[in-house]
């Protein structure tokens, strides 16, 4: 991974179809006076002859016009992506002439078209988790071989490719045998379909989840209610705008840059072509589930992308994605069946076109397999190695030579065009180190690898051995190496935060010291000029040079997200993690206004009506009130010891609801705007952890999940339970969040088991209804869903569970969380 990210700036180095190689041979045959034409070239007689090459030594000579033949292929490529980005803005510009939006009102660079598929939602039965056991740490299966994991960093053709009331399948399903899900099957609880009475007064719909019974009552003046009614589709859709992170907290060699000016990384299950300068994204979104590996192409427009195992019935497995970066169409889909757990290390053959493809899975055995990729033809495979693969490249001029590194190795493999045979590398003399974790390749052909113990070693082209070695150039770690186009080198260290430049002997000529709140280096990648851009093991990327001007322009949390909050009256929006960071971010601009960390892991959050301030909710029972343009603290209190999974100001702002995980709603009166606080009591009554609250539009009531899937009703004045849920039934209600209620019924698919779905929004004008559930969609419904298994249009983009969806107060975007993929994104509601 990251010798290939060494080379992803400028591409294939100045080795071409073998020039280059062989060359002791040719110094050989040179010397001999059977071959006078090469001894000419090689040994000339007149300086004068060869020009600006007078003077030089053969070495010198190959190396100057190796590097002109490659220039020259630089500008080909340049030119040929240029021209196809011509061609992509052209046709934008044809189909929006003829739309009734205008041109103006559509982005110059638009992103792949959604693709619609309409089938019945469905939901495989699943094992169910006890109602007690918390929500934010529910089961979450990734693969069969990580069953005992919860709700991961994890991952989902889609996110800007909507399947619409698609099946959703959890692949912790693997885990359960044929005997459990035929008993689950016959169980007559399990089974039990939504029953409606209208007797009388009394106009329910009652649900079973996980065999238990949730009944809604409908409004009296519901008229025309069926259970065999089908459900429409809301007519808006949803299209990604932006997306909010970089995965560079366990992913390497992820970052890119391509001639079109686009940097290129992945987050979640989505990969993003960034365009700094134009402040634009556009986003690949044929993967299903987490994206952990990236390469691309010599010709700088074709990527390859390797994903985890995911949740997809026909492309879960692991797999690798080759697609085209200036259409974002799919041209390949290899591996589906022969990876295991994930697709690690991906990376192009350089001297042969890149024809070729070599990948490494994360099984037990890290398989290494080399493909030709046009024909998705798996040409040869064998075990790599016991321990963690980190890297592997083909190298850029020797034919059928591949460089894999990871834990305790160096393996230099050579491919004949059907056996892979492999040499581990020889220290001798130096010092083995525990972990090889980067490599790259010089001008001159040789290996450079990086490594846990700081040192810089160099292999000589074609051997398995150091031939030079540079100890000591990073205190600790050395995460990433970047040749750059003019033979120089850039390093980036873990644990001191360094980047440094060495020129082409490997002297140190600059170094600087990334903020410690961006954390160590992880990627490195060559920009414009003299500029580079740097991938952090905090999900940041820097962009800067080495004289030490380096901006942020792409940040995200880096641990579990849940809060989320929309600003009333602005266009900001607030989030806030389990890494103790809360971030305002700026919608218009996509980045931060302002980071505050925090004393406690943060897991709600909610601003005033007036946006003045915001309160948060920890996971230690404490929440708090901040200025929410100075970061001032306002106030601070403890309600129990557990987390408060949500917290809501009343729509008159004169009130303030915090739902806990102990089972209680802790009310208080708010007085001058938000800034002082009396307690007014607890809601108790629940039997289990609250999970949602909503409150009325008059401010007097209030209505709660918990769960173990109960819906009550409370006075919010007296903190008593309204005991009575039918007189509930006409309240008018400021929001819905709430998973359980009549306007919601229709969001439980087939054998849902109360947990899938985590979070629900209200569009504020009552149109549409958005869901994020365990499997990382985001699910729009007409609103009221109040049918049983009501149609959806399905978005897939997080690889997480989806933690906290909101639609801004104009409803012209909606913005989501997921939970351990740490993502956060921006979609554009039309």
């Amino acid at each position: 991974m990251d010798g290939d990210f060494s080379l992803t700036v400028d591409g294939s180095l100045p080795y071409e179809n073998g020039i280059g190689s062989g060359l002791d041979e040719k110094k050989d045959s040179a010397s001999t006076p059977e071959q006078p034409v090469e001894e000419e070239f090689l040994h000339p007689h007149h300086d004068d002859d060869l020009g600006e090459f007078g003077g030089l030594d053969l070495h010198d000579r190959v190396a100057k016009l190796e590097k002109q033949v490659k220039q020259q292929q630089d500008e080909i490529t340049c030119l040929r992506t240029a021209l196809a980005d011509v061609v992509r803005r052209l046709a934008c510009v044809e189909n929006n002439k003829y739309s009734p939006r205008g041109f103006l009102n559509n982005s110059p660079l638009p992103s792949k078209p959604s693709m619609n598929d309409v089938s019945p939602r469905s939901r495989s039965h699943r094992v169910p988790s006890t109602p007690d056991t918390k929500r934010r740490t529910a089961s979450f299966g990734s693969s069969s071989s990580s069953s005992n994991k919860m709700k991961k960093w994890g991952s989902h053709e889609g996110l800007g490719s909507p399947q619409i009331g698609g099946p959703r399948k959890s692949s912790s399903m693997t885990n359960i045998s044929n005997h459990n899900l035929r008993q689950r099957r016959n169980s007559d609880n399990w089974s039990k379909e939504p029953q409606y009475n209208v007797a009388g007064e009394e106009g329910y719909v009652r649900i079973y989840l996980r065999g238990r019974p949730v009944t809604s009552y409908m409004p009296t003046d519901y008229e025309g209610y069926s259970l065999t009614a089908k459900g429409e589709l809301p007519s808006e859709k949803l299209k990604l705008e932006w997306v909010y992170g970089y995965r560079g907290r366990d992913c390497r060699g992820n970052l890119h840059l391509l001639p079109t000016g686009e940097i290129v990384y992945f987050m979640a299950a989505v990969v993003v072509l960034y365009n700094v300068d134009e402040g634009h994204q556009r986003h690949y979104t044929g993967h299903n589930d987490d994206v952990k590996s990236i390469a691309v192409h010599p010709d700088k427009v074709t990527i390859a992308t390797g994903q985890v195992a995911g949740h997809d019935k026909d492309e879960g497995k692991p797999h690798v994605r080759i697609w085209d970066s200036v259409t974002l169409n799919t041209l390949h889909v290899i591996g589906l069946g022969n990876f295991d757990r994930a697709v690690c290390c991906v990376g192009f053959s350089k001297n042969d076109g890149g024809s070729r493809l070599v990948a490494v899975d994360d099984s037990n055995e890290h398989v290494l397999s080399v493909w030709d990729w046009a024909k998705e033809k798996r040409l040869a495979f064998t075990k790599s190695s016991q321990d963690p693969v980190l890297a592997a490249e083909f190298h850029p001029t020797l034919s059928g030579q591949i460089i894999t590194c990871g834990k305790g190795h160096i393996l230099f493999w050579a491919f004949d065009g059907s056996k892979l045979v492999k040499k581990s590398g020889i220290y001798e003399k130096y010092d083995k180190p525990k972990f090889v974790l980067c490599i790259g390749f010089a001008t001159n052909g040789d290996v450079i690898s990086g490594d846990s113990n700081g040192n810089i070693y160099v292999w000589g082209k074609g051997g398995n051995k150091v031939t030079y070695a540079v100890t000591g150039a990073h205190e600790g770690p050395i995460f990433s190496l970047s040749v750059l186009s003019d033979g120089s080198m850039l390093s980036g260290g873990g644990k001191d935060r360094k980047v440094i430049s060495w020129d082409s002997s490997y002297q140190a000529t600059v170094q600087l010291e990334l903020p410690e709140v961006t954390g160590p280096v992880r990627t490195l990648c060559q920009g414009k000029d003299d500029k580079f851009y740097v991938g952090t093991t905090r999900n940041a990327i820097l962009h800067g040079d080495m004289n030490g001007d380096l901006t942020a322009i792409v940040q995200a949390h880096t641990d579990e997200l849940w809060g989320l909050a929309v600003h009333p009256n602005q266009g900001f929006f607030m989030t806030c993690a389990y890494d103790k960071q809360v971030i305002l971010w700026d919608m218009e601009q996509h980045r931060p206004r302002w980071i505050k960390t925090m004393e406690d892991p943060c897991q709600s959050a909610c601003f005033h009506p007036n946006g003045s301030v915001v309160a948060i909710g920890m996971s230690t029972g404490r929440w708090v009130v901040l200025d929410a343009e100075s970061q001032d603290l306002v106030y601070v209190h403890t309600d129990g010891n557990e987390q408060h999974d949500i917290i809501r100001y009343s729509p008159d702002g004169n009130s303030i609801a915090i739902a806990s995980h102990d089972n209680y709603i802790y009310v208080y009166s708010v007085n001058e705007d938000g800034r002082k606080y009396s307690k007014v009591g607890k809601c108790s009554g629940h039997s289990s952890f609250v999970t949602h609250i909503d409150w009325s539009a008059d401010s007097e009531f209030l209505q709660s999940n918990s769960g173990d899937y109960e819906l009550l009703f409370w006075n919010a004045k007296t903190c008593k339970q309204v005991t009575s849920a039918t007189t509930m039934r006409d309240t008018e209600w400021a929001t819905f969040t709430c998973v359980l209620g009549f306007p919601v019924v229709g969001i439980w698919a087939e054998g849902s088991d109360g947990t899938d779905v985590n979070t629900v929004g209200r569009s504020n004008n009552s149109k549409v209804l958005a869901t994020g559930d365990d499997f990382g969609k985001v699910n729009l419904f007409k609103y009221p869903a109040s049918v049983p298994k009501a149609p959806c249009i399905a978005y897939s983009g997080h690889s997480s569970h989806v933690t906290s969806v909101i639609f801004t107060p104009d409803d012209g975007q909606l913005i989501t969380t997921g939970g351990r993929d740490m993502s956060c994104m921006q979609w554009k509601l039309q």
